[in-house]
């Protein structure tokens, strides 16, 4: 896990190597097929507490994770 700090926050995030399903991203609305190499992210902070963010952390494409900045 890593720490990453943006103009959308601070984040806790993860690399995922491979996962056993799959989930849609966030970033492009498009599938994360089950087995794919990916990222999940969550909030550092949250209003409702640190287990609220982590219960609302996303899994995103490496590339979508990256290039979330210039999406706003």
């Amino acid at each position: 896990m890593r720490s990453e700090s943006g103009p959308d926050g601070e984040w806790t995030v993860r690399t995922v190597r491979q996962s056993d399903k799959s989930y849609v991203c966030p970033g492009c609305r498009q599938n994360v097929p089950a087995g794919t190499s990916h990222v999940v992210a969550w909030a550092k902070d949250s209003m409702f507490g640190a287990q609220s963010a982590l219960e609302d952390r996303r899994h995103w494409h490496t590339g979508c994770w990256e290039a979330r900045a210039r999406r706003r």
